[in-house]
């Protein structure tokens, strides 16, 4: 499809739109776990029962489909990020547990729904040429938008020494006049095919369904117990592990926007592969490492795998009939969650007795994911989803 030739782009609107997430939830996430102990008092079950929370919308990502009966998806997409950013703008001011869960409820739903209406709208507005490239760019946008986030953050507390609730409107805010200078500044893009408005699920897209649980599955084991290794084994510091993330987003910066093209350059599946087989030597390193520099290595390296799982969705744009993307956008959101569910506290019980033993586990499910993604045909595409166990 073509555009005009100015910056009013559906390129420069996603570029755009995806330096807001960094500037509300990364300021969110990063003050989150002194704000609460500061100055609401919670102990381990409220937290607990917080993070629970934020992980419903998750589930409910499928929803978005239903919405867009009424709505459009761009439109949709800027009411999302104006509910992101206007819940952290507003966190500070409620330090209560129901005042958090509110206040969480309706950043994280935001949150969601953004994810998922960017997914679907970056498959229909990009070129399958141009869209590993494309969506690595994003990243790189995003890391560099949460590298000069944290440096703000550090500045406003150390320098300036705000209250909590100052800094979270400061940084809400920004995001939220950022939302509505984008509103405002750019027109309503077309898309060329209209965009299914009931839940689809196919058979022949299974294969993309299991990658996509998998890839879920192994977030949750890096989210979760990663950073707790190296807390608990290795005694890294608050300061330490924020140091550890302005790495990751350093290496986002420089390598994601390559990794999109060398994922454009390959196929889906030999990044893929090489992705898994990867993680598998991650996984067994996390079960045997025994020196706090290289676990930080691992640490890093596991980060920067999360650009190749771009592959999955290029693969999605490649199979998928057009007018599927955006249900199954929110569908894969949803079975992306469901690992959420059981395996933090399914493998916190087997932490207890081996903490090598969930990375192990996790080396396997990095196995289970290389299996599946040696099924992707070399030039996917409708009609030629796998190469075994082809289902109409």
């Amino acid at each position: 499809m073509t555009y005009s030739t100015s910056w009013k782009t559906p390129q420069s609107f996603l570029t755009m739109i995806s330096i807001v997430v960094p500037i509300a939830f990364s300021s969110w996430m990063a003050l989150l776990n002194n704000f609460v102990i500061e100055r609401a008092n919670f102990d381990g079950s409220d937290i607990g029962l917080l993070q629970s929370v934020r992980e419903i919308p998750g589930f409910l990502a499928f929803t978005a489909v239903f919405v867009l009966l009424f709505i459009r998806e761009q439109r949709f997409m800027l009411l999302a990020l104006g509910a992101l950013t206007l819940g952290t703008a507003i966190t500070g001011f409620f330090p209560s547990l129901y005042g958090l869960l509110l206040t969480t409820l309706l950043m994280s739903t935001g949150f969601h729904y953004f994810e998922t209406l960017k997914q679907s709208l970056s498959l229909q507005w990009l070129s399958k040429d141009e869209t590993p490239e494309m969506l690595g760019k994003f990243i790189s946008v995003g890391a560099l938008a949460s590298l000069l986030t944290y440096g703000a953050l550090w500045i406003c507390l150390q320098v300036f020494k705000l209250d909590y609730q100052w800094v979270y409107l400061v940084f809400g805010g920004i995001g939220f006049l950022l939302v509505v200078w984008i509103a405002v500044s750019f027109p309503q893009f077309q898309t060329e095919v209209q965009q299914n408005k009931t839940l689809v699920l196919r058979k022949r897209y299974w294969l993309y369904y299991a990658l996509t649980f998998m890839s879920g599955a192994r977030r949750q084991i890096f989210v979760v117990f990663a950073g707790f290794l190296m807390v608990e084994k290795f005694g890294y510091s608050a300061a330490e592990i924020t140091l550890l993330f302005l790495v990751n987003y350093v290496f986002n910066f420089l390598f994601a926007k390559k990794i999109g093209k060398y994922i454009g350059k390959v196929g889906e599946r030999k990044a893929l592969l090489f992705e898994y087989i990867g993680l598998i030597g991650v996984f067994v390193g996390y079960a045997l490492v025994q020196n706090a520099h290289w676990a930080a290595a691992l640490y890093v390296v596991d980060h920067l795998f999360f650009a190749l799982a771009l592959a999955i969705k290029t693969y999605l744009q490649k199979i998928a009939d057009p007018a599927d993307l955006a249900s199954t956008a929110g569908v894969s959101f949803t079975i992306n969650h469901i690992a959420a569910v059981f395996i933090p506290v399914a493998f916190g019980f087997i932490w207890l007795v081996s903490p090598a033993a969930v990375f192990y586990v996790g080396a396997l499910m990095a196995a289970v994911s290389l299996i599946l993604s040696l099924n992707i045909p070399a030039k996917p595409e409708e009609g030629n989803e796998v190469r075994i166990l082809r289902w109409s």
